[in-house]
């Protein structure tokens, strides 16, 4: 269960608040955050990250419809063609 329901926070979440949602740990999503994966602002000093609420929506909805894109295409005929390299499809005939 949630500890963290969108009633007991504000627009923006701590690391902590980010990760309990995510079900990951604080460092996770730290490394998130510093690779751009998932937007953030740095306030306060020391500088802490915060997460705005509706952008971690954002994010999750973006990591469904990415799990359901990678679903689909492991389905598909396409997921059995040769090797795309550069833009082309390469076949076994192709040197």
């Amino acid at each position: 269960m949630d500890t963290v329901s969108s009633d007991s926070v504000g627009r923006f979440l701590t690391v902590a608040d980010t990760a309990d949602i995510l079900n990951i740990s604080p460092s996770e999503v730290v490394e998130l955050v510093r690779s751009a994966e998932l937007p953030a602002i740095s306030v306060g000093s020391p500088s802490r990250w915060r997460i705005e609420r509706t952008v971690l929506e954002a994010y999750i909805e973006t990591k469904y419809e990415e799990t359901r894109r990678m679903g689909l295409w492991q389905e598909s005929d396409l997921a059995s063609l040769p090797e795309v390299s550069n833009g082309t499809i390469r076949r076994p005939e192709d040197p």
